[in-house]
């Protein structure tokens, strides 16, 4: 059975090619050109290993070209189309920002798909429901217009959004929307019997939903290396297991009975998440092994797991979750058992009291460190983040988890006969949810807790760690002190790389891009300030403001200067400021709620502000029209010997004539185009007066509102300048 586990990982490969690199008309020949290697490593070459791969790579190439042709190509096809439709709901509405977003499936030439859609009311939707009306569809896969998103990995391969009115029918809801309901019953028995600080860390526990986690304690848990405690996924599920074996006494019939609807169950609650979904396969297959009296090997289940959630949806081999499940099990089942053992010969001659405490120790230890083998790149490269004090934190709260686990069932299962009594058990479970959110903020806030990979020194210390790695398990001789050694070593040498390199600019600026919006760093004489912090989420706005500035070991702003209120310029401010504070906050007049925020002054701009350090000159203009959003934003001239740069906000055209007429705006080297881009703003006027070099435009991709407009590029290029757009060069970063 090892040959499935070679089967699929050529299966897997072959879903990742055609993901991300291949192009459809390939597959077929890239599977024939597949087949015939593999005939040839097993008839001649006599390499069943290599021809389990290449078989597995003809399966994974054919397979992925039938689904596209058999099922994705009608989806395909209606990208960028508006049709008029039924969406039958199949999970409760929920609010976004611009109105109501709900999961649902709509038939298209007699095919099923799931759909999120988009609609522009606040009407409550329940499962069951059935929404008419005309939807203009994009595909989330890379065959459409628009850039591919996260929800192919989850099976939702359209979007829909409304362009018209809609009706809603109300019907009964059936059997399949039994899980909603039941998970939207546990949420109201957890909210009715948490204390507040500690409800949402409950459901998120327990189901998986962090929407009400609040944007501090998801920080700590990530930064503490435990994220993955509220993201369901197979530690619940082999908690969950080990519940069943207690209740049953492992007696191998009765476990089957209420193993197999209760992993479904589970599995159909949390949503059938990729990760839950890969822990409940495995599980079901130990039980069959239990039940059937036959040897449960760990890698050929994971294999099976992996390939029957690929044979369902080869696109599963894009979602972050389903690739951190699979990499994490791998790193147990291959590098687990050595660290322990490892661990636990560090005891020497111990005791049987000292071998407990080892045994205690080296067990979370070694799955932690060997978990993250695999996930740890993974979590570089799509969070940007690698926790150092991942492992003990494990340490210190896996072991309460368990606990908190059977707690919160506990809890559900008496709020049935007993209401009161649900409440104070939940009273009683808080301690140790306190206790996990008191270890993973404490442990967050060391300095270095983690690093990001937004410094390229951090990202070459990761390289240098692996190959590091590599070196010490394919050697005979491994002295782990070496090894340890040589880590702490190329950490802090990358460490002060990353401080130093930005030191060794007269000026800097920086426009990160956080999509429809705008946050700029401007530094020079070693001080460090932001205009603006807001963008398309003000979560990963705060966490792109807070690793730029933390990455170059930046703690404290000198100051933070947001030019008005609008959500896309500072929205994020208030997440931002739980990670990274600031000495000054610079508002507007009429800006308010963000001054508590702070521990630093905070100034008003009435009327124009000048500050002034070495050879830097840093000069607040004072809105002209305080009534007008747009119109009052502040705008900032930042001088320095080298350098000078203009920034005007979201001020249209007049109001950049009026900056002209009251103040004196010199020629600078670098504007950042208003209102990111609008036909109405970066006037002539303003051009002809700054006569700036180059123009940094912060700008979303595909943004609703045509920016930067085609009359704005025109203007630029008629001026000569050198144009930057965050949507197409990503963080642009000018140094001088």
């Amino acid at each position: 059975m090892r040959k499935l586990m070679w089967f699929t990982l050529g299966f897997g490969a072959a879903c990742g090619l055609c993901a991300y690199v291949l192009p459809k008309e390939m597959l077929l020949l890239a599977a024939l050109c597949a087949a015939v290697l593999g005939t040839g490593a097993a008839l001649f070459a006599r390499k069943p290993r290599a021809a389990a791969v290449f078989f597995g790579f003809a399966m994974g190439f054919g397979w992925f070209f039938l689904y596209y042709v058999l099922s994705l190509n009608t989806a395909v096809d209606m990208d960028a189309l508006t049709r008029n439709v039924s969406i039958r709901v199949t999970d409760y509405s929920y609010e976004t920002a611009y109105g109501t977003g709900v999961d649902g499936t709509v038939i298209l030439d007699g095919k099923s798909f799931q759909v999120r859609a988009y609609l522009d009311g606040n009407d409550a939707l329940e499962p069951g429901d059935v929404v008419q009306g005309n939807f203009r569809f994009r595909i989330t896969t890379p065959d459409g217009a628009e850039e591919a998103t996260y929800h192919q990995g989850k099976g939702i391969f359209l979007l829909a959004y409304q362009t018209d009115g809609i009706t809603v029918s109300h019907t009964p809801a059936t059997w399949r929307d039994i899980p909603a309901k039941l998970r939207r019953e546990i949420k109201k028995i957890l909210e009715s019997c948490f204390p507040a600080d500690t409800y949402s860390f409950a459901k998120a526990l327990l189901l998986g939903d962090t929407n009400d986690l609040g944007y501090e304690t998801d920080t700590a848990l990530k930064l503490s290396g435990i994220r993955h405690v509220v993201a369901v996924s197979g530690l619940h599920v082999s908690i969950l297991f080990t519940l069943l074996g207690a209740v049953t006494l492992r007696k191998r019939v009765l476990t089957a009975l209420l193993g197999f609807p209760a992993l479904l169950l589970f599995a159909a609650v949390a949503g059938f998440t990729p990760s839950v979904t890969r822990a409940c396969i495995m599980s079901g297959l130990m039980l069959l092994a239990m039940l059937f009296d036959r040897e449960y090997d760990a890698g050929t289940a994971l294999a099976f797991a992996a390939l029957v959630m690929l044979a369902v949806n080869p696109l599963v081999i894009t979602s972050v979750s389903f690739q951190l499940s699979v990499a994490s099990v791998a790193g147990i089942l291959l590098f687990g058992p050595g660290i322990r053992k490892w661990l636990l010969s560090l005891g020497g001659e111990a005791g049987e009291k000292q071998a407990f405490w080892m045994g205690w120790f080296a067990g979370p230890i070694s799955i932690s460190l060997s978990a993250m083998v695999f996930t740890t790149p993974l979590c570089a490269w799509y969070f940007g983040t690698v926790s150092l004090v991942g492992a003990v934190t494990n340490l210190l709260t896996l072991w309460v988890t368990g606990f908190v686990f059977y707690g919160l069932i506990a809890v559900c299962l008496v709020h049935l006969l007993w209401p009161a009594g649900a409440v104070l058990l939940a009273g009683i479970v808080s301690f140790p949810i306190r206790y996990v959110l008191l270890a993973a903020k404490m442990l967050a806030g060391i300095p270095l807790a983690a690093v990001y990979t937004r410094s390229p020194y951090i990202v070459a210390w990761l390289v240098f760690m692996y190959l590091l790695v590599g070196v010490f398990f394919l050697g005979k001789r491994r002295k782990p002190a070496l090894l340890a050694c040589c880590a702490v070593m190329g950490l802090c040498a990358a460490l002060l790389a990353s401080w130093a390199e930005p030191m060794l600019d007269s000026t800097r600026l920086t426009v990160l891009d956080v999509g429809q919006g705008q946050c700029l760093l401007l530094q020079s004489g070693g001080r460090t300030y932001m205009v603006d912090c807001g963008g398309d989420s003000d979560r990963t706005t705060a966490d792109i403001a807070a690793e730029a500035l933390l990455s170059q070991g930046i703690a404290r702003l000198d100051g933070l200067i947001l030019t008005h209120g609008d959500r896309d310029h500072a929205g994020a401010v208030e997440n931002l400021l739980t990670r990274v504070d600031t000495d000054l906050l610079i508002l507007p007049p009429p800006a308010a709620g963000l001054a508590e925020c702070t521990g630093g002054e905070v100034v008003y701009a009435g009327s124009d502000l000048c500050l002034t350090y070495g050879d830097t000159t840093i000069t607040i203009f004072a809105p002209t029209f305080p009534g007008n959003s747009n119109e009052n934003s502040l705008c900032v001239l930042f001088e320095t010997e080298k350098c000078d740069i203009l920034i005007t906000g979201d001020r249209s055209g007049f109001g950049e004539r009026m900056l002209l007429r009251n103040a004196a705006v010199p020629d600078v080297d670098i504007l950042i185009a208003g209102h990111h881009g609008s036909k109405n703003a970066t006037c002539e006027e303003l051009l002809q007066a700054v006569r700036p070099e180059t123009v940094c435009i912060s700008v979303g991709e595909g943004n609703s509102y045509g920016h930067p407009a085609p009359e704005v590029l025109q203007r630029l290029r008629d001026f000569g300048c050198t144009v930057y757009r965050t949507d197409e060069n990503g963080d642009i970063l000018i140094r001088r």
